[in-house]
């Protein structure tokens, strides 16, 4: 036991690196040194268990990247209306315009939420831009009878609220219609649509009509 500790404590010291030799002195001895001498052994030593870092293999050594935490899926808050219906025009109403305009008044209990749009539905159809306003004009809808209704959309275009369809009835007054109420003079042609410049009379003609 005694010439294995000092072999460790020759590796601890840093002989362990070199070879190492032994002999017995005068005095009867053991001794070991690095220096060969006659009659000295060589003893192998065995290795440490110690590893060396160097500065550079630790700076190298790749640091494990966090995992990025999942985004928690988007909700969207759906409003529930308890009424929503078309107040102008009124169900199997007349609408008399001479280009067609048809005004539609929206309303909705509880009132419009955040993000939701009115969009008005002309016979099954989609008419115009969807939109937060109550109040929709339709332009140039064409003579005779149509189904009207109304929807509130969420803001990933989801139909929240229908209105049951009712029947509306355009009356388009026409340009002769016009001409018969209100005849034309020779000031009105080129002025007033229903009075074109090619139907003025000649300027010899003393007839206003």
């Amino acid at each position: 036991m005694r010439p294995l500790l000092l072999a460790m404590l020759l590796c601890l010291s840093g002989l362990c690196q070199a070879q190492v030799y032994t002999y017995v002195d005068a005095q009867g001895n053991r001794v070991y040194t690095d220096q060969p001498r006659k009659g000295a052994k060589s003893v192998q030593v065995p290795e440490g268990n110690r590893i060396n870092l160097s500065p550079a293999s630790t700076q190298n050594t790749p640091q494990a990247k966090p995992k990025p935490k999942p985004k928690a899926p988007a909700v969207h808050r759906v409003t529930h209306y308890e009424m929503f219906r078309i107040l102008v025009p009124l169900p199997d109403a007349g609408v008399s315009h001479a280009s067609g305009e048809l005004i539609v008044t929206l309303t909705s209990d509880p009132a419009l939420a955040e993000g939701d749009v009115y969009r008005v539905l002309l016979d099954g159809q989609p008419f115009g831009e969807p939109g937060p306003s109550p109040v929709v004009a339709l332009q140039n809808v064409d003579r005779g009878t149509h189904q009207l209704a109304a929807e509130i959309l969420d803001s990933q275009g989801n139909v929240i609220e229908r209105t049951p369809s009712q029947p509306v009835h355009m009356q388009r007054i026409s340009l002769a219609q016009k001409r018969r109420v209100h005849p034309c003079k020779k000031a009105d042609y080129g002025v007033r649509p229903e009075c074109p410049i090619g139907d003025k009379p000649p300027d010899d003609d003393d007839d206003d009509e």
